[in-house]
C-alpha cells in the first residue's frame, strides 16, 4: 500500500490508522514561513469572529447597531479569505496540493460551507437582497459553521501535536 493510500485511509473512516504527516512534510510544515502565518491569522480570525458575534447579537436583541455588526462580518469574512487563501498556500507548500490535501480532507470539505455561507452574506449586502435581520442570520449560520470548522482544526493540531517525535499522551 502507498504512502498516499495509507494517509488517505487514515483520513476517510476506514478504520485504518496513519500518520498525519510523513517526515518529509513536517519538515516542511517546520520550515515554512506559511505555518507562522495560519497561527498568527487563526487566532486573530477568532477575534474578529468573538467582537462581530458580539454586535450581531446586539443587533439581533436590540435592533440597534446595525452598521456596526455588517462592517464587522465584512471584517470577518476578509479574515477568512485570507486565512483560506494562505492556507491554501500552506497546503501546496507542505502536501503539495493547494486544498483538499488527504490529511486535511474534511477540513476543507467544510471550509469550502464555510466561505460558501460568508459569501452568501456579502452577496446579501451588496446586492440588496433580504432584510437586515436575514441577512444577521445568515452570518448566525456562517458562524456555527465556522466554530464546527474551527473544533475540525483544533483536533488536527492536537493530532499532529500527539504523533510529534517526544510527545505524550498528556499533550494538548
Amino acid at each position: 500500500m502507498g504512502r498516499d493510500t495509507q494517509r488517505r485511509n487514515s483520513v476517510f473512516p476506514s478504520g485504518k490508522s496513519g500518520a498525519l504527516y510523513t517526515a518529509e512534510e513536517r519538515r516542511r510544515r517546520d520550515d515554512s514561513v506559511w505555518t507562522i502565518i495560519q497561527g498568527v491569522l487563526a487566532p486573530l480570525q477568532f477575534l474578529v469572529f468573538l467582537v462581530s458575534f458580539g454586535l450581531v447579537i446586539r443587533f439581533l436583541a436590540s435592533g440597534e447597531g446595525a452598521f456596526a455588526a455588517d462592517a464587522s462580518i465584512v471584517i470577518k469574512t476578509l479574515t477568512l479569505y485570507t486565512i483560506m487563501i494562505t492556507g491554501s498556500i500552506w497546503e501546496k507548500v507542505v502536501f503539495g496540493r493547494w486544498l483538499f490535501a488527504p490529511a486535511f480532507f474534511w477540513e476543507d470539505v467544510f471550509s469550502m460551507l464555510v466561505l460558501a455561507l460568508h459569501t452568501l452574506y456579502l452577496v446579501m449586502l451588496f446586492g440588496a437582497i433580504g432584510s437586515v435581520e436575514t441577512r444577521m442570520m445568515v452570518a448566525l449560520a456562517a458562524y456555527a459553521a465556522y466554530v464546527i470548522n474551527a473544533g475540525q482544526f483544533l483536533l488536527k493540531l492536537r493530532a499532529a501535536r500527539l504523533e510529534a517525535p517526544g510527545a505524550t499522551a498528556l499533550t494538548v
